[in-house]
């Protein structure tokens, strides 16, 4: 059975819809860059002291951590997490909210995930589920890892689980995403620095073409996939970025490779970062140039533990009706921050549908991502129910630590 859309709605009052509308919209025009969510963390504690909620922030940079006691504020809690920042580029939705940031735009949906643990807090405040409820509202998810400062302002202190969530327009509003074990691949990034030796663009043979090199680099590094890489195993090489030369005459001496590696196989991660070694050494001594290799280790993958993820099928089936969650057949090859909360603890993170029937889909990260913003009241519910079935479950999330 799936539950419509306007009757998951109808649980919740018109002055809670309301005002998580307003919210969500003001967000979304004060977008803030990882590390710099000064005003967002400002906004987010206006409301957990709207709602009577005590917190701890302290300052730009930090967490913004909420206080639910619930009936018994000893027992083990229960933490639900929204991120806080935005990403670089300008939007182009031409929406009447859209963001007044030049160079920073909401197009990853956080500004949603915030209003939804929000409207939760309303909903837990309003009726206390039977133990603890930590609301975590994180820095830096897309650069920099804010999870891991969030854990170490507080976090997860006394927290036996962790739950999250991610708007999407793979599904359409009224489906709710869970699945067991991997749900996003380990991301690494890589920087490329070929030193050849410049000269006139007339006379080749005087010089060593750094822009050759990295054409060369950019198509050999692609059979890292392709063919050394089992195909039964994920995995992706990007590049993404590259600089070189300084006029149309002169070869260049130096270029800049960016780039990312995406796997789900530690063994596969670990020979796609030999073959870059391997292959970087073969191009340097093939062009008689120097080259050299950074790797920057990334954010591990995001694995659910079955049991949680159980405990997410639930708490989603009150919501949207066991008809509309959906059980997604693989993992994405995108990456998220949420899998340092679960090197700590056991969590579950599940994905929202936010697509309205009559809107074509559109990728997130695209500076046209919108949400269908029916999808708030529905991820208000989810984590207030994901709260309370969590406390249900109490015992078997202790097993699990």
């Amino acid at each position: 059975m799936e539950i419509p859309v306007e009757d998951i709605l109808a649980e919740i009052d018109d002055t809670l819809r309301a005002r998580l509308l307003t919210l969500r919209r003001w967000l979304h025009r004060h977008p803030e860059l990882s590390f710099h969510e000064v005003e967002t963390a400002g906004r987010i504690i206006a409301e957990l002291d709207r709602i009577g909620i005590r917190h701890d922030y302290a300052g730009e940079g930090h967490a913004v951590i909420g206080y639910v006691d619930g009936l018994d504020s000893r027992k083990p809690a229960i933490a639900l997490r929204a991120e806080m920042d935005a990403l670089p580029g300008d939007e182009t939705t031409e929406a009447p909210y859209a963001s007044i940031n030049r160079g920073v735009m909401h197009a990853c949906g956080h500004g949603a995930h915030m209003a939804m643990v929000i409207g939760a807090a309303n909903l837990l405040a309003a009726d206390p589920p039977p133990g603890a409820v930590r609301l975590v509202f994180q820095p830096a998810e897309e650069l920099g890892g804010g999870a891991r400062t969030a854990i170490a302002d507080g976090a997860l202190d006394k927290v036996v689980a962790i739950f999250a969530g991610h708007v999407t327009h793979e599904y359409e509003t009224g489906r709710i995403m869970i699945r067991d074990g991997p749900v996003t691949a380990q991301s690494d990034r890589f920087h490329i620095r070929v030193h050849g030796k410049g000269g006139h663009g007339a006379r080749p043979h005087e010089a060593i073409d750094a822009v050759v090199i990295t054409g060369f680099l950019i198509s050999a590094l692609q059979t890292l996939v392709s063919r050394e890489t089992n195909p039964l195993h994920p995995s992706v090489v990007t590049i993404g970025r590259i600089h070189a030369g300084t006029a149309a005459n002169i070869i260049a001496e130096e270029a800049e490779l960016h780039g990312s590696i995406r796997t789900m196989n530690p063994d596969v991660r670990r020979h796609i970062h030999r073959g870059l070694r391997r292959m970087i050494g073969a191009a340097a001594e093939l062009h008689d140039a120097r080259i050299e290799l950074e790797i920057e280790e990334g954010y591990p993958p995001v694995i659910n533990a079955s049991d949680v993820a159980d405990i997410a099928r639930i708490a989603a089936a009150r919501v949207v009706g066991d008809g509309a969650v959906v059980e997604a057949e693989f993992p994405s090859m995108g990456s998220e921050d949420f899998s340092y909360y679960l090197d700590q603890v056991p969590g579950a993170f599940v994905r929202y549908g936010a697509r309205h029937p009559d809107w074509r889909p559109i990728p997130l990260h695209s500076p046209a991502f919108d949400i269908d913003e029916r999808v708030l009241g529905i991820g208000a519910r989810f984590m207030s129910q994901v709260a309370r079935v969590a406390h249900d479950n109490i015992g078997v999330l202790t097993d699990a630590l």
